[in-house]
């Protein structure tokens, strides 16, 4: 039996992964910074909360990194903990930049240290492109961070990088655009509106405010993308591999999508200016290709069947 960490497992893509490592046979420790406050929801809503064992761990302390990686023995570590609110990196641009930089330094060094044989998967981000000169983005796009969290992203990506190319790890980043799904946090644009959306239905609020909706983004399906980060370690090799649509939507059509779908007026659809980031990207789409070619990872999904899914998985989960 291969056993795995995975960091970051109470949020979206850690649960969505836990799943599907369990489901092939792993045993998978996840790694939550106190046990007492973790948020357990999506591992029981995916009914993967007995099959992981929670492990509680300071990423930013190397000593406690190294004492859970000697315990546990991982052939795989799956590092998927960050701060990773754009709009809130503006605001606590210091945290966000220590906790995304010196947790991913941690785990390299502890692999380094114990066993360079781990393989190890970072979550890189769309958000490192920033301003794009050319789409679709590859694996060799110009990075110009516009955002603290992209810029934490960026360290991390060469960090991993550098251990990789010194230090002879396997080492992989993934460079994931947007993905969504129900189990996506409140302040993500998609499970915002899809919630506020239902508040309105019923009566809980009259309207939702956004920010800049005009801006457009590459949207995916989280459950088809965890499979991509398992493939990564797969392989022969250790690569960075770009993990999309391919094709961009205006976020102004999602949440047009989903108030028309729900029969609520778009009058309903404010924009706040106070909503707005200092800096973002206008548009961005990427291209797979190379996962395509080198894992024989393959997408296919249409955005709004996608919404589709999550209307309807959202209305019968929603409470009044």
């Amino acid at each position: 039996m291969k056993t795995a960490i995975v960091s970051g497992i109470t949020g979206q893509d850690g649960a969505y992964l836990a799943k599907f490592l369990t489901d092939k046979g792993y045993k998978v420790y996840g790694l939550v910074r106190t046990l007492s406050g973790a948020s357990t929801f999506r591992l029981q809503y995916l009914n993967v909360l007995g099959k992981v064992e929670l492990v509680e761990c300071d990423l930013q302390d190397l000593s406690q990194v190294i004492k859970i990686i000697l315990e546990t023995k991982p052939a795989e570590i799956y590092n998927l903990a960050a701060q990773s609110s754009v709009s809130l990196s503006f605001k606590q641009p210091i945290g966000t930049i220590q906790f995304n930089i010196n947790s991913v330094v941690n785990i390299l060094e502890a692999i380094r240290l114990i066993n360079p044989a781990i393989r190890f998967y970072q979550a890189s981000s769309s958000e490192m492109f920033g301003k794009i000169d050319e789409l679709p983005i590859t694996e060799e796009s110009k990075l110009h961070p516009l955002s603290p969290y992209a810029i934490s992203k960026v360290a991390a990506h060469h960090i991993t990088i550098n251990y990789r190319e010194s230090y002879g790890l396997y080492a992989c980043c993934g460079i994931l655009f947007n993905h969504e799904s129900y189990l996506r946090g409140e302040h993500f644009i998609v499970k915002k509106a899809l919630t506020g959306a239902l508040d309105i239905l019923a009566g809980k609020r009259e309207y939702l405010e956004f920010g800049n909706i005009q801006v457009k983004r590459d949207f995916g399906y989280s459950k088809s993308y965890v499979e991509a980060m398992w493939l990564m370690l797969q392989q022969d090799k250790a690569d960075d591999f770009v993990i999309c649509s391919g094709r961009s939507v205006a976020l102004y059509d999602v949440v047009r999508y989903i108030f028309n779908k729900l029969g609520i007026p778009e009058s309903a659809i404010r924009v706040n200016d106070n909503l707005f980031r200092p800096t973002d990207i206008e548009d961005i789409y990427g291209s797979s290709e190379k996962a395509k070619r080198l894992l024989g990872w393959d997408y296919h999904m249409n955005f709004f069947e996608v919404l589709d899914l999550l209307i309807e998985e959202e209305r019968a989960n929603y409470v009044p």
